[in-house]
């Protein structure tokens, strides 16, 4: 595997085996590019071709299949989006998706962030998609964890610190994602921060187009590597660590006419009532925190559910002005 240039290559596979050498790099990493690629994460290539398949299978289908589970149909702001009917900082993005979360009851009387909790959407054409990605979400799940446990203990805290927000009801977010090939925009998706904990996304094999902001306000891109993950940080580590972490702004170039981009990003989030610990940084370490960024159109908050909810408003005012009564425009928080 050639590394790519720009962005740091991890293996999570020699975590257990030298974990200081392991946290070392990936607090390197997420303090200096807030981007890396993660390999020996123990997923196998066969269900990353199965998952990346699958995808496929679904945006093939007919437009009438695809519009059967509407997200214009979801209080939850779940089920398929049609190209146009997402928002990044009041733009329109050049994509089609699926947006899927824990498979939970919707909340009777729901307020606010409440309403993102309930029932998914599944295609009835494509019965294999529920299965596949229940057990991906599951799976990718426990390599989320692994990572925050090591954060933790390179930051200087308990490497158990976060499992109390996550413990119950955890509030995933994954997408499957096609970006088609246009003329019209470069804009794929707009430049935006993830507004969770960390973000695992997997991309096809040519999927080009991901391009990350550097501390210099440069772009770089982030290609597809195979077998590896593309790893950034949300807003609630910026929030957690004061800055030291930064969640880094990226953005996604709208493929070329005659071509297509598939990715599957999978945003690993705790509970929607949850707050992440505030973590008391080493001496060394609180002289490199940067604080957290102070965007009054952007504002960071501590409980999850308020930083997702603020996002899916913006993102779908379609969803939000069918169901909730609101129109907004705004960042959004996918890829």
């Amino acid at each position: 595997m050639v590394r790519p240039p720009d962005l740091p290559v991890l293996d999570l596979s020699g975590a257990d085996s030298d974990p200081d050498a392991f946290r070392s790099d990936l607090l390197s990493a997420a303090h200096d590019a807030g981007f890396f690629y993660l390999v020996g994460h123990g997923i196998d290539t066969g269900r990353i071709r199965e998952v990346l398949d699958l995808a496929r299978a679904f945006f093939d289908l007919p437009a009438s299949d695809k519009e059967e589970i509407s997200q214009l149909g979801s209080p939850q702001f779940r089920g398929y989006s049609r190209v146009g009917r997402e928002l990044t900082n009041g733009l329109v993005d050049w994509r089609e998706q699926i947006d899927i979360g824990p498979e939970r009851p919707a909340v009777s009387g729901a307020q606010g962030f409440w309403n993102l909790q309930g029932p998914n959407r599944w295609p009835s054409a494509l019965p294999r998609l529920r299965p596949v990605i229940e057990q991906w979400s599951a799976d990718l799940s426990d390599v989320g964890l692994r990572l925050l446990r090591h954060w933790a203990a390179a930051l200087g805290a308990d490497e158990s610190v976060f499992d109390v927000a996550f413990a119950e009801a955890p509030a995933f977010l994954l997408k499957l994602v096609r970006y088609p090939g246009t003329a019209e925009t470069e804009q794929g998706v707009g430049a935006h921060k993830d507004s969770g904990v960390l973000t695992l996304l997997l991309v096809g094999e040519h999927a080009d187009g991901l391009e990350v902001e550097t501390a210099e306000g440069e772009w770089i891109d982030a290609p597809p590597v195979p077998g590896a993950f593309i790893v950034n940080i949300g807003e609630l580590l910026e929030f957690a660590t004061g800055g030291y972490l930064r969640a880094t702004r990226h953005r996604v170039r709208a493929p070329a006419p005659g071509s297509d981009r598939i990715s599957v990003p999978f945003f690993f989030n705790p509970a929607l009532d949850a707050q992440v610990p505030i973590l008391s940084l080493t001496p060394e370490l609180a002289t490199q925190a940067r604080g957290v960024e102070d965007d009054p159109n952007n504002p960071i908050f501590a409980t999850y559910g308020e930083n997702a909810w603020k996002s899916r408003v913006r993102a779908h005012p379609d969803v939000a002005e069918v169901h909730h009564g609101i129109g907004a425009t705004g960042r959004a928080s996918a890829y």
